[in-house]
């Protein structure tokens, strides 16, 4: 049943009618719920009022697989605006971003291009940037580039997923650069030669991630609403003498926003994915079929205001 479930809301997330009707109506009845605004600053009233409370926020535009190279450059210049906002503003935020956004699927030197000048700017105000993960016939390009910047950037991380059989070895490779991770179940859909099919296999392969991340000293991000993988992360972090300060969890804005301030309550770095923009349908889609039991959060965030 979990499988049909997200099945339907993935093939949901490809209509280009309903996305184009989120885009020309959904924004307004979306902002402020599942997504910040429909561009950063109208976003920066909800980021301030997280941070208020506590909670630390990491803010994404949406839109990702950009053809086009003037398209890719103007994503380009909004990030780096949004960057300086951030540090104008003195805001508790950092930026998540697609290489796709920034034209991945354009050609490489033009990607590396654009993602140095965001970098640039990130370093100059202490702006963390974390590399997004998309599709599995782009991970290995992604995780390249990664490796790349870090080399040259401390203000820069990435994210692993779960669900794929080749995460356990990326996360060995990548212990050299002592890269900030942060750890996913998975949300696109992949075929089962590339990735676990069954919910209970990613969880297992999840909760070895999370143990390994940090057994390794990386400053990991555990980016989940699962209550079990929240307190397997406390108990593994409890018997190896693992400090708070070296790991933080994150979860999406307008979902479990009680969960959220009671972490913040018991001393743990809590971290709100807030997307913004218009591209907010194939986004919110995804989330749904990567858990269900994500529409019941939203509902009760919807209703509460």
């Amino acid at each position: 049943m979990e499988a049909i479930t997200r099945n339907f809301f993935l093939f949901l997330s490809k209509s280009s009618v309903l996305n184009n009707f989120a885009k020309n109506r959904g924004g307004h009845f979306a902002a402020g719920k599942i997504i910040g605004g429909t561009d950063f600053t109208s976003s920066i009233r909800f980021i301030r009022e997280l941070n208020e409370k506590g909670l630390s926020v990491t803010v994404d535009h949406l839109g990702e697989f950009v053809d086009s190279e003037d398209i890719a450059n103007e994503r380009t210049e909004e990030c780096i605006q949004t960057i300086e906002m951030i540090a104008r503003e003195n805001l508790d935020s950092q930026v998540s971003l697609k290489m796709t956004s920034l034209g991945l699927d354009i050609n490489r030197q033009l990607v590396v291009k654009n993602m140095t000048k965001i970098l640039d700017t990130a370093e100059k105000h202490q702006v963390m940037v974390t590399i997004d993960m998309e599709d599995v016939e782009r991970c290995q390009a992604t995780l390249d580039l990664f490796k790349e910047f870090k080399q040259k950037y401390s203000c820069v991380s990435t994210v692993l997923q779960a669900y794929l059989y080749r995460t356990e070895e990326d996360l060995a490779d990548l212990n050299q650069y002592q890269p900030f991770l942060r750890l996913v179940k998975g949300a696109y859909k992949e075929s089962p030669q590339v990735a676990y099919p069954e919910k209970s296999d990613v969880d297992d392969n999840y909760k070895k991630l999370i143990k390994q991340s940090l057994l390794n000293g990386n400053y990991t991000a555990i980016a989940s609403h699962d209550d079990h993988m929240i307190e397997f992360t406390k108990q593994v972090a409890k018997e190896h003498n693992i400090p708070n300060s070296q790991f933080e969890f994150q979860m999406l804005y307008g979902m479990r926003n009680q969960t959220q301030l009671d972490l913040v309550k018991q001393g743990y770095k809590m971290r709100v994915y807030i997307p913004y923009g218009l591209d907010w349908y194939g986004y919110f889609m995804r989330r749904l079929a990567e858990r269900p039991a994500n529409l019941a959060f939203v509902f009760k965030g919807m209703v509460k205001s």
